[in-house]
Formats: C-alpha cells, sequence, structure tokens
C-alpha cells in the first residue's frame, strides 16, 4: 500500500474548507490563498487550486470582482457569498466533529507511558 496516496488523498478531502476559510476572513487573491496555504505546510499547485476557486463560485458560494493591477494584469479577487458562509459553517461543524473523533480514537490507542 502507497502511503503517499493516502496522504494526498486526506489532503484533497480539506482542500475545499481550508480555502473557504481563508477568503472567509476578507477578499483574497489566488496567489495569497496558495501563499497562506503553504505556510499552514499545505502546498496546493495552481492546477489544482484555480479549478477548485471555479467549481466553488459556480456553486454559487464564491463572488468575485476584477481589479486593475498595477503590476501586470487584472486581478481576480474571491470573497465569500451568504450560501458559501452557511456551507462554511456547515463544514466546520463536520470538520469539529470529525478531527474529536478522529483524535478519541487516536488517543484511546495510544500506549499508556
Amino acid at each position: 500500500m502507497n502511503v503517499d496516496n493516502t496522504q494526498s488523498q486526506m489532503r484533497k478531502g480539506v482542500l475545499e474548507f481550508c480555502i473557504l476559510s481563508i477568503i472567509r476572513n476578507g477578499e483574497v487573491y489566488p496567489s495569497e490563498i496558495s501563499d497562506k496555504m503553504k505556510l499552514a505546510g499545505l502546498n496546493i499547485l495552481e492546477g489544482t487550486l484555480y479549478p477548485l476557486l471555479t467549481r466553488l463560485k459556480n456553486a454559487s458560494l464564491l463572488n468575485y470582482r476584477w481589479e486593475e493591477s498595477l503590476s501586470g494584469p487584472p486581478r481576480k479577487y474571491f470573497s465569500l457569498t451568504d450560501e458559501g458562509e452557511v456551507f462554511y459553517q456547515e463544514l466546520a461543524t463536520t470538520w469539529n466533529q470529525l478531527s474529536t473523533a478522529v483524535n478519541n480514537i487516536i488517543n484511546a490507542n495510544e500506549p499508556e507511558l
């Protein structure tokens, strides 16, 4: 069994939640999302990020606006919609329940010192 594949699947499972969490803190440009993910230890490639942002926008969870840039092409800034906020809250509840359950299982199976 390949541990890299399992690790990759675990990361993919939380990407949407992490991206929505970053955007929830304020309007953000995709490279800022990538930088914040990297700082947290979750590297995300543009080839993964942009399709995810498009999917979230098409699901009415995100809005975007264009802003002219002084140093290149216009930039697309993303923000959460009201529907996106509700979706985020549902994911946060699920994450808290799931992480608590997993930690309970892991800690219950740790050898006592």
